[in-house]
């Protein structure tokens, strides 16, 4: 609550707090605040505007305000309303200042008007600020993770990667075997063996096994060889994910034109040596591919240390996050999805639209992860805030000089360096939990399981 001041153009102003961290702020003009700026405007019409019979800054006051007054009061005051609310917005305890992207809403617009003279006037808005809460303690706690190993089998199925990303194709003088890459004419045929119109198709290429071709043929083409031809039916399941032919037989006509297989290299030093130069044997590499592993197993590791932490402590705090704070993480996911496809923004929109889908109905699910990351986001905030961990001057100076090297104007460069030495104190945040946490081994986990993108998310 608060009571005019001197040179205030406010009378009274109080703060209400709502649900999901938003507030309403209500404040109050004094009718002599009003009547000022109203005659203010009057003022400067009356010398800008020009009517029939007067010269341009002759007009009378009483004729402005008998043809302009209603629409010139409207404007007055809600100028008035505005200024008063950015000196409200400027006096309010911290904790109750908007977020930079939650825009005041007047409430209740229709019932102010019309405006009267010499009435104060009696405002409300609402908006988003910061959450608070309270900091759940975040040290010495005892959390579970998966025990995960490295075994030679691992290693084995790596190294098997880049034999087969070295591969060779050939060409196979035999029958076609899954895996082989086929080349092939088809097309349908009708009841009296005539070619469907438009079904035919010219030198496809895919691989046995794949399932990458429309009639889903892989089992039908084992055994051809190149230049062989073969017509034979196909009937579909009731539940097949073949478009449009569920429940039906068809005939097809299928000519190989070519069979070429996939030649992977032998396990030997010259492979190892080909991988890398400073590897001279077979265990060179698969000491390196071990490594390798390793490297990877211990990143996701202390991922999932930190996750299943963040987990712990968003389950004994409650932290109500604002709409506009999930509507902006939600925007900037979409942002990054454009990106991601390297169409345009309109483009995909024009795609949804073909699928009667919209934006909205697209990023809705996205919704509650984002809410769940920036409860996480803000509970680390606080431990960095608590925490105020120490940064090597010389580092953060190096790291400064590095990446503002090119940057001149000296407030830009302290506004970076700020931001900077935030980031650095931030990066703080996850080893000082895993030091100051204890991890047990939980469920034991494969690591080709384990490093599946899907596991933790």
């Amino acid at each position: 609550m608060g009571r005019k001041d001197e040179d205030s153009m406010i009378a009274d102003k109080s703060i209400k707090e709502l649900e999901n961290s938003s507030v309403a702020l209500t404040v109050t003009v004094t009718a002599d605040t009003i009547e000022e700026g109203y005659k203010a405007t009057l003022a400067k019409y009356a010398k800008e505007v020009q009517l029939k019979g007067f010269r341009k800054g002759k007009v009378p006051l009483s004729v402005l305000e008998g043809k302009f007054g209603t629409s010139i009061r409207e404007e007055s005051t809600f100028n008035s309303i505005e200024e008063a609310l950015k000196e409200a917005l400027e006096t309010v305890e911290e904790k109750y200042k908007p977020l930079s992207y939650s825009t005041p809403e007047l409430q209740d617009e229709e019932t102010l008007m019309p405006f009267k003279a010499n009435s104060d006037i009696t405002f409300t808005v609402n908006y988003d600020v910061m959450p608070t809460f309270e900091l759940p303690t975040y040290t010495g706690l005892t959390v579970s993770v998966p025990k995960v190993s490295i075994s030679d089998e691992d290693v084995t199925k790596e190294i098997d990667k880049l034999r087969d990303q070295n591969a060779m194709v050939i060409d196979k003088a035999g029958v076609a075997e899954e895996g082989d890459i086929v080349t092939l004419d088809y097309v349908e045929l009708d009841s009296e063996n005539n070619e469907v119109a438009g079904s035919e198709r010219k030198d496809f290429v895919f691989t046995i096994g794949s399932g990458y071709n429309f009639y889903q043929i892989d089992k039908d083409i084992i055994g051809m060889k190149t230049g062989d031809e073969k017509t034979f039916e196909k009937t579909y399941a009731d539940d097949s994910t073949v478009e449009g032919y569920a429940g039906k037989t068809i005939t097809l006509k299928v000519s190989v034109k070519a069979v070429k297989t996939r030649e992977v290299p032998a396990l030997d030093d010259e492979f190892a040596q080909d991988v890398k130069e400073e590897y001279k044997n077979v265990a060179d590499l698969v000491n390196a591919t071990k490594e390798k592993l390793e490297t990877s197993l211990k990143a996701k590791l202390e991922e999932i240390k930190l996750n299943t932490l963040s987990d712990e402590l968003l389950a004994k705090v409650s932290i109500a996050v604002p709409k506009s704070m999930i509507d902006l993480e939600v925007e900037q996911s979409w942002k990054r999805y454009v990106k991601q496809t390297g169409l345009s923004e309109d483009q995909i929109v024009k795609f949804l639209d073909y699928q009667h889908k919209t934006k909205e109905e697209l990023t809705e699910p996205w919704r509650a992860s984002a809410e769940k990351s920036l409860r996480i986001q803000l509970i680390m905030e606080q431990i960095k805030e608590k925490e105020d961990f120490a940064l090597d001057e010389a580092e953060l100076n190096k790291t400064c000089d590095e990446q503002l090297k090119e940057i001149t104007d000296e407030e830009q460069k302290k506004y970076y360096r700020s931001m900077i030495e935030d980031d650095m104190k931030f990066q703080k945040i996850s080893p000082f939990l895993q030091e100051n946490n204890t991890f047990v081994d939980g469920d034991v986990v494969t690591y080709n399981d384990f490093m599946d993108e899907s596991y933790g998310a």
